[in-house]
């Protein structure tokens, strides 16, 4: 009997892509992705997502590629470039979900606790958690079964009765390994399709 579903955000709720803002920085796709890949990289991204400061952040990378500077400080200077639309599908099944009035519903996010504001201001239905654990607030972050374990603690959730959904399969193998039923979020009509034979909607 589920009666807690826990969603992820980004790339499940929310289209947050950097390559929205540095094609504007890069005349070659290549040059661009070689970039993300060998500087401002997922991995240092992050532990700013695990609390570590954006200026700290920054500061690092600035030292470590002096000659990138520029494009190093654009990261955090214009993230909200970065930003897309909500992913509205997925949305109105969140909608659905909550206006059943049969789930409490929270979020577990890795996301800076810095940028986060932007992103509440944003899009309107962040508003309609019960509660949402930010990584960056609680320097910690998925897959860390401690980062779970806040959520379960605080809102008093039973792991046995949540439901979990996340883009990211490495945070789906923890989320389980501390007994959260999970879906592997891979589109709006698989996770509809993935509820449904749940008997959630």
């Amino acid at each position: 009997m589920i009666d807690t579903i826990i969603f992820d955000l980004g790339a499940v709720l929310i289209d947050w892509n950097p390559h929205y803002m540095y094609r504007t920085l890069f005349t070659g796709e290549q040059e661009m992705i070689h970039f993300l890949a060998t500087v401002c990289t997922s991995d240092w991204n992050e532990e700013q997502d695990a609390g570590r400061s954006l200026q700290e952040g920054t500061d690092i990378l600035v030292a470590q590629f002096p000659q990138h500077e520029a494009l190093i400080r654009a990261f955090y200077g214009r993230w909200e470039e970065m930003l897309g639309e909500a992913f509205h599908d997925t949305v109105e099944l969140f909608r659905r979900l909550k206006t059943s009035g049969k789930y409490k519903i929270y979020a577990l996010t890795n996301w800076s606790a810095e940028t986060f504001p932007v992103a509440q201001a944003r899009y309107d239905f962040l508003g309609w958690f019960d509660g949402i654990v930010v990584s960056g607030v609680e320097k910690m972050r998925k897959p860390a079964p401690e980062f779970y374990q806040i959520l379960l603690d605080r809102y008093q959730v039973d792991p046995q009765t949540a439901l979990f959904i996340d883009d990211n399969y490495r945070n789906i193998l923890a989320a389980e390994k501390v007994g959260i039923k999970s879906i592997h979020f891979t589109s709006a009509e698989q996770l509809e399709k993935e509820l449904d034979a749940l008997g959630l909607l």
